[in-house]
């Protein structure tokens, strides 16, 4: 009996089902790839819209203000002529009276003696010559009164177009003010978020190591993770906790938009101890050492100069009242603050 034949083994091919999955997985990376670069081009130029907007109206405020004081002293200045002439108003008024007087006096003195003789005929015609120039006097004055009152009336306008003008100025000025606060406040919020972001990328970087630890808006290294004891010169190991620290504010750097303005600071303290070395005369000396340190550190890593500060507190501002070793410990601490210059 013959055997039976064997039956070819069929072969799958899965290469082409693999080829095509591999295809549709990259399109789909691509295809999220361009639109998180499409968000963040719209975003930026959201941003970059915001802080125009921000620049005219401070510019329109510093211009309302330049017009407001100019208003202002142009309304002082008629206060004051409104004032001299009221008071040669006054004086004119007052000149007018006593010519009228003179006259009145005149036109009785003239009816009593009006059968006198010849020396009383010619204390007459005397009279009568003052009286005629009184007269021409008391229309001169009229004139000047008239014309002083028309001036009067033209500042009295002036002031109070002024005055108007000033309300409104104000009134747009205080508009503006409440926009560029607005402004500020949202500057303010996008701070704090990269203050967030940034604290959380050193709480990924450095992990949940002995001795660093962030506090509300800081982040905490104490002096014996970065210094010896007594010494302002960072140690190998600190080195190397500030490099990561480097690394964190060069991207955030990259990240946040340029007219945030921004610094990093870095604030030394130490505990109420009195130091005992001949190279720093006081605590101050020694946190304010540490400090400077740390920021030179990490200019010589990079670090812009411009985002940098550093400060000394002594002992003065300790964290515990406690004089145990754990308290004291905490107090001798260096501390990394972003904030706004």
């Amino acid at each position: 009996m013959a055997g039976r034949a064997r039956r070819p083994l069929r072969h799958i091919d899965y290469w082409p089902g693999f080829v095509d999955a591999l295809s549709t997985m990259l399109l789909v990376i691509i295809f999220l790839l361009s639109v998180f670069m499409l968000s963040q081009f719209f975003l930026s130029q959201d941003v970059s819209g915001k802080n125009s907007a921000l620049n005219q109206l401070n510019q329109q405020v510093e211009q309302l203000r330049s017009l407001l004081a100019l208003e202002r002293a142009n309304r002082a200045h008629a206060e004051t002529s409104l004032l001299a002439l009221n008071a040669t108003l006054k004086s004119d008024e007052a000149s007018k009276a006593r010519l009228q007087a003179l006259l009145d006096a005149n036109a009785a003195s003239a009816k009593a003696t009006g059968g006198v003789a010849d020396k009383a005929t010619a204390a007459l015609d005397a009279q009568k010559q003052i009286s005629a120039q009184a007269l021409a006097e008391v229309d001169i004055l009229n004139q000047q009164i008239a014309a002083l009152r028309s001036q009067l009336a033209a500042i009295q306008q002036a002031l109070d177009a002024s005055e108007a003008k000033g309300k409104a100025e104000d009134a747009q000025i205080a508009d503006l003010g409440s926009r560029l606060n607005l402004a500020l406040a949202q500057k303010v919020q996008e701070l704090a978020r990269y203050r967030s972001d940034f604290f959380g990328r050193l709480r990924e970087i450095l992990g949940h190591r002995p001795g660093i630890r962030r506090v509300g808006d800081r982040f905490v290294f104490q002096s014996d993770v970065l210094f010896a004891s007594g010494a302002a010169g960072l140690s190998a190991a600190g080195k190397a906790q500030i490099d990561q620290v480097a690394v964190a504010i060069k991207e955030l750097d990259q990240e946040i938009p340029p007219e945030i303005p921004w610094i990093l600071q870095v604030d030394g303290h130490t505990d109420d101890r009195p130091i005992k070395s001949a190279q720093f005369k006081s605590n101050w000396d020694l946190s304010a050492a540490r400090a400077i340190a740390v920021v030179q550190y990490l200019i010589s890593k990079g670090v812009s100069p411009r985002r940098l500060a550093a400060a000394g507190f002594g002992q003065y501002q300790p964290v515990t009242p406690g004089q145990d070793a754990a308290s004291l410990r905490q107090d001798r601490r260096i501390e990394l603050k972003l904030t706004a210059r």
